[in-house]
């Protein structure tokens, strides 16, 4: 069942199922485009049945088993002991699956290209690069570039192809290099703003403040709208304005002085403000004097501690103890 989705669409399946605290984890050891092509398949997806969700974590599970087992005894071993546990033909299928990406040939993001875009970026190359790159295609893109040709270059990317021999790892890599920069400047205006912009929202909600601030700066340069609905639904430290003080003081209940102290350390006026308000007189005041004294402090440390707070607030929209007014039909009626 899994097979009809492509690998992309079943690792945003993935973090969807894991839920937002696990795959905010796993956002932190990706690439910065793996983060935003994951950001944006997670808020494109639709509702996922149960059973396309099981067979998406039973593919993971094998998949991590069979990494496990190459790692300890090589592929043959994991090849013995899968056939075991699965069968030979689900086992063969497993270890097929890992080989590939274990093995991935140079120019793997081109092939996922269509030829008309792949044409408008290397025709102007010369024809030694555009042979090397043409050979690491499948047959049937390839002649699909090499038609679209300008007929003088044609014969002679074609014969290049064939004298080819072997070409450095150190060139196939710069080429590499320079080529997928070219082809990131595309960007697929095939997204549309339904479905999973929820199951994103958790996951920016529960990411450090630098991750979600590059994720959101990307999107709103890519897809302006998809950014603007994501962030009516988000929930950051200086929203806090949103709240009144009613619920202000029931956060701040939960909150430890430690961390409203560093919390306050970079942010508004009107925030300070709005927390301060909400304070017994006594304990505003210890915090402005600790607040001074504390001398410089780490931005990571701001952050966090405005992340923990954050996270009270939600706790609290969770459980109906506090109302957010977000506008748009979320006002308050006393």
């Amino acid at each position: 069942m899994s097979e009809e989705y492509t690998g992309v669409q079943k690792a945003a399946i993935l973090l969807i199922a894991l839920g937002p605290e696990k795959a905010a984890t796993i956002f932190q050891h990706l690439k910065e485009d793996e983060i935003e092509e994951l950001t944006l398949e997670i808020a494109n997806t639709r509702s996922v049945s149960p059973q396309v969700k099981e067979a998406v974590l039973e593919e993971f599970y094998q998949v991590c088993l069979a990494q496990q087992y190459i790692a300890e005894g090589g592929i043959g071993y994991a090849k013995e002991l899968l056939e075991k546990a699965l069968g030979a033909e689900k086992a063969q299928g497993v270890i097929a699956k890992l080989t590939a990406s274990l093995q991935v040939r140079p120019f793997e993001f081109v092939r996922k290209a269509e030829p008309s875009q792949l044409l408008n970026f290397i025709q102007e190359e010369h024809p030694q690069t555009i042979a090397m790159i043409l050979s690491y295609l499948a047959p049937m893109q390839a002649s699909m570039v090499l038609g679209a040709l300008p007929p003088e270059k044609q014969a002679d990317v074609a014969k290049r192809i064939a004298l080819m021999d072997r070409t450095s790892p150190d060139v196939i890599k710069e080429v590499e290099r320079v080529l997928e920069k070219k082809l990131a400047s595309l960007v697929n205006q095939d997204y549309t703003i339904v479905g999973g912009v929820d199951a994103i929202v958790d996951i920016l909600n529960s990411v450090d403040r630098g991750t979600e601030k590059h994720i959101m700066e990307s999107l709103e340069i890519e897809e302006p709208e998809l950014a603007d609905e994501i962030r009516k639904k988000m929930f950051v430290f200086e929203d806090i304005l949103l709240l009144d003080d009613r619920s202000i003081q029931r956060v701040l209940r939960d909150v430890e002085n430690a961390d409203l102290e560093l919390a306050l350390k970079s942010t508004t006026e009107e925030v300070q403000n709005a927390i301060f308000r909400n304070l017994s007189k006594r304990l505003a005041a210890m915090i402005k004097e600790d607040m001074e004294f504390m001398g410089p402090v780490r931005m990571k440390d701001v952050e966090e501690a405005q992340q923990k707070i954050v996270s009270v607030i939600r706790k609290l929209e969770d459980a109906a103890e506090i109302v957010i007014s977000r506008g748009g039909g979320d006002d308050i009626v006393v």
